[in-house]
Order: C-alpha cells, then structure tokens, then sequence
C-alpha cells in the first residue's frame, strides 16, 4: 500500500505562523502535526510516501529528511491550488494497487491494520458531527455502503463527517476517475474535491464502505490546535516525570524538551515547550511554544509562540510567529 499525503496548502487559519513555516509543521504535543500523522502508520507496511507540497515545501522535504529518515518518500510540488483532485493526480504515476489518502489537517486515533484484509473497494472514515456543513459527508444506502458524497452541504440532513481518510484498494480506477472529473470540469463551488471523484466510481458501483473514528482532532486554527495539544498531552505525550526545571512548578500534563532552560516558573497544565526555548520568571498554561522560544517575566495563556519569537513582561493572550518579539524594553 502506498499513501499519498496532500499538504500543499498556505494554512491561512493558522497565520501568522504559516507565513513561515507549512502548516504540517506547527508543533503541538512536542512535535509537528505532520510526525503526529505519520506514526499513525507504525504498525503497517507501506511501501511508498508520497507528499505533494506547495508554499515552502523544502522544509517538509528537510524535516522528513532529517527525522524519518527511514521512510521512502516522493515528493511534486503542487503549483496552481485548484483542489484536492489535482493535487493527488500529481502521483498518478506512482499508484497502481491499494491507496491510502490522508490529508493532514487532522488526526485520528484508528485501527488501521485492518485494511490488510478488506474486502470493500474502499473505505471512508468518518464521525458523525452536528453542523456537517464544513465537512464532506457520506451518505449511507438500505445495504450500509455509501451511496453520495456530499462536500460541504447546504443543510445538516447528513452528518457523517468524512475526517480526512480514504482507503482506495484500486489506486489506478480513483486517478482514472480524477482524469475524467479533470476533463470534464466537475468542480463543488470552484474548487475540484476529492469527493467528486469518488462520486463517480460509486456511480459505476464501486463498494465504499465507513469505518467510524472516535478521536478527531483538528489542526487547521489557532484555537484547535491547542484543543489538539490538551488531547495528546492527556494520552501519553506528558514527559513531566522525566523533566527537571529549576525552581520551578510543572502542572502536568506538560511536555517540555530535554534541551529547555526553564527557571523560577510555573509551567501547566497543558503546555509544550520545544527545544532550546528560555523561560525565566513566568507563568504559561495551556500553550505551545516553538523551538528557541523566548519567554521572561510573562504570564502566558491559551498562546502559541513561533520559532524563536521573544515575549516579555507581557500579561495577555499571544498568537505570535516565528521570528517575533514582543515586549517592554
């Protein structure tokens, strides 16, 4: 099986840390959102990664490179962003048997081992929500398979939430199908999704069926991807016990790098703090700093600090990018 990982987006909701940096790479829980989604496929054979990355994607080549480097990876570049289809169609010549489609917006907690014995044609994985109308949703026939893709609806009749994931055992008839919705310019409100695509192969009676997921987590606004970060923090991704910080109060859940200077602060719950950051005198709860962060006489909450941004003897709420300062002289 080989997975096709779409990130070629500029993640306008998560400026101004995007201007920076590819939205896959905002850390949360001690690493970026992109580590987070592939050690999702550590128990199962892949043979093949392939990402297809626009807007400063040499920095998800230098990350893959330099932390996984055990995966075997492909990259293309998507150049014109006119859609989902056409960014998975840049790996038409890498797909000839099972296809796995994550798009890396969110995580997921799932078994998915089980696609070594599937008998369906393809599998959409979902959760039910109650306002779809951001979402694509599946439609489910009498006999449980899907009958519809829906993206976006206008109404909430359906609320099936399709979470990111698709499982396609015949990866060469979904680009075939993505050639012919390219051709005939089948696009929902301007843009060529995915669900279109698949919309035709069940039209010519490909068996789809829907594996639930319990956990979904967004990683797609400011607000959400603290949301993430308490959620990982809470599942096994507190190092609290195995961290010492001078003179300071951990509240745990926490995560903070080995490589951290931390003193005379109070630190949780829910925080990450990334390698090399500074924290002096300061109070942080429920927010993410970025490596080589810079923290000093600050209370900080519901924040997240970019790259080697600096704030100090500030008492707010702070969203600041890579790079920044903030501060009284």
């Amino acid at each position: 099986m080989k997975v096709i990982v779409p990130l070629a987006g500029f993640g306008t909701r998560l400026r101004p840390h995007t201007y920076s940096k590819p939205k896959p790479l905002v850390n949360v829980a001690g690493k970026p959102v992109l580590g987070h989604v592939l050690d999702m496929f550590a128990g199962i054979e892949v043979e093949e990664y392939i990402f297809i990355t626009g807007y400063l994607g040499q920095q998800v080549e230098s990350y893959l490179d330099r932390d996984y480097p055990h995966l075997r990876t492909r990259f293309y570049e998507q150049k014109t962003l006119n859609g989902q289809s056409p960014a998975v169609y840049l790996a038409k010549e890498r797909i000839d048997g099972p296809v796995l489609i994550v798009f890396v917006d969110t995580l997921v907690e799932t078994d998915l081992s089980i696609l070594a014995t599937e008998t369906a044609d393809a599998v959409a994985y979902v959760k039910p929500v109650e306002d779809p109308r951001s979402f694509g949703v599946a439609v489910l026939g009498e006999d449980g398979y899907v009958t519809k893709l829906i993206e976006k609806p206008d109404s909430i009749e359906h609320n099936l939430a399709v979470v990111g994931f698709y499982y396609m055992k015949d990866g060469k008839a979904l680009m075939n199908a993505i050639g012919r919705q390219l051709k005939e310019n089948i696009q929902t409100k301007g843009e060529f999704y995915l669900a279109d695509a698949i919309q035709l192969m069940l039209a010519d009676g490909m068996k789809m069926r829907v594996e639930p997921v319990e956990v979904w987590l967004d990683c797609g606004k400011s607000d959400t991807v603290l949301e993430t970060n308490r959620y990982l923090l809470e599942h096994g991704k507190d190092n609290s016990a195995q961290t010492n910080a001078n003179n300071s109060i951990l509240i745990p859940p926490v995560y903070i790098h080995p490589s951290a200077n931390i003193a005379n602060s109070v630190i949780g719950p829910f925080v990450s703090i990334g390698a090399d950051c500074n924290v002096q005198n300061a109070i942080i709860k429920n927010s993410i700093l970025d490596k080589g962060a810079w923290v000093h006489d600050t209370l900080l909450a519901e924040s997240i600090m970019g790259r080697n941004s600096r704030v100090t003897s500030r008492y707010r709420r702070f969203n600041v990018g890579d790079e920044s300062e903030v501060g009284f002289d």
